[in-house]
């Protein structure tokens, strides 16, 4: 049987914000279930959209950002939209860490990703796959800083769900495979523009990797379960849900929506799949030990209750 990761034992002693609300919680909840099966199960329902709104709190703002500077910003104004968004997001992310909102360690994670995200933007953009319409100072060549905050915001969910769903697994991949496919994938995100276009093969090579994976995840008071597989492409697809709404407000543009502005093709959900891959890859190394706890090697089911958790 794993045990529960130390750092994960209480989200709310990550966020002290939800320490104040711990108490009060725990009350509606013992209201809800003492209503029966029906009303316990929205109160659970409600709890999950709670905790990945939150745990969406960094992409959620950034999205917003980009929705009300198209809708609000000046056109004219001195300072570019693009660059705007570089400073709020700078703005947003201190403002995250001062006031505790987000761990040390998620800013680290936000880190790793902006930087891998810019490199693989300024070569994107550089053979056309996309590019960035309106003309701004805080740039890379043709790609606007604000953009490495957009991959920034997954690495930044992955964190954060981890821990407030106190993720627990069976049959887990180790790190050192998944490493080598997702270095597989981000150098086949630069040589498919040469022809060589391995995706499909990427693609089954992760079902193999993860086709087995069962993850567990506590939303109230019981662990609930799926493929990991699966949660992993809910993830991409509603990252590709929030490119759509990128794109309709002009943050970047595919060629074919120069234009007048189109759905972003499904067939990007490869793309983001793949992605999430990396994604998570980076997140499992940067919690290796908490990792390999939760990992159940026997494969046996986790324990599915623990008391006493707030969050």
């Amino acid at each position: 049987m794993p045990t529960t990761p130390s750092f994960a034992a209480h989200a709310s002693a990550r966020w002290p914000l939800l320490a104040a609300l711990a108490g009060r919680e725990a009350r509606i909840g013992a209201w809800f279930a003492r209503r029966g099966r029906f009303s316990a199960g929205l109160y659970e329902f409600l709890r999950f959209g709670v905790k990945q709104g939150w745990a969406c709190l960094f992409g959620g703002i950034l999205l917003g950002l980009i929705i009300a500077t198209r809708l609000w910003y000046p056109q004219h104004a001195a300072l570019p939209r693009y660059d705007a968004l570089v400073i709020a997001s700078i703005v947003v992310q201190a403002a995250l860490l001062g006031f505790r909102l987000e761990t040390l360690e998620e800013a680290k994670v936000i880190l790793v990703f902006h930087i891998v995200g810019t490199v693989m933007e300024l070569f994107k953009t550089g053979t056309g796959s996309w590019h960035y319409p309106e003309a701004n100072y805080l740039r890379l060549a043709g790609v606007p800083l604000f953009s490495g905050f957009m991959y920034a915001a997954v690495g930044s969910y992955i964190a954060r769900v981890w821990r407030l769903f106190d993720f627990r697994f069976t049959r887990h991949p180790p790190l050192w495979a998944l490493g080598l496919l997702s270095a597989a994938i981000y150098v086949n995100f630069f040589t498919d523009h040469f022809g060589l276009d391995l995706r499909w093969v990427l693609v089954a090579a992760a079902v193999v990797l993860f086709g087995r994976t069962t993850v567990y995840f506590k939303v109230w008071i019981v662990h609930r379960h799926m493929p990991l597989l699966l949660g992993l492409f809910l993830v991409a697809l509603f990252i590709w849900f929030g490119e759509n709404i990128g794109t309709g407000a002009g943050a970047w543009l595919y060629p074919h929506q120069v234009g007048s502005w189109t759905m972003v093709s499904p067939s990007k959900l490869t793309s983001w799949f793949l992605l999430m891959l990396i994604s998570y890859t980076l997140v499992a190394t940067a919690m290796a030990r908490p990792l390999r706890t939760a990992v159940d090697h026997d494969a046996q089911r986790p324990a599915l209750t623990r008391q006493g958790d707030p969050a």
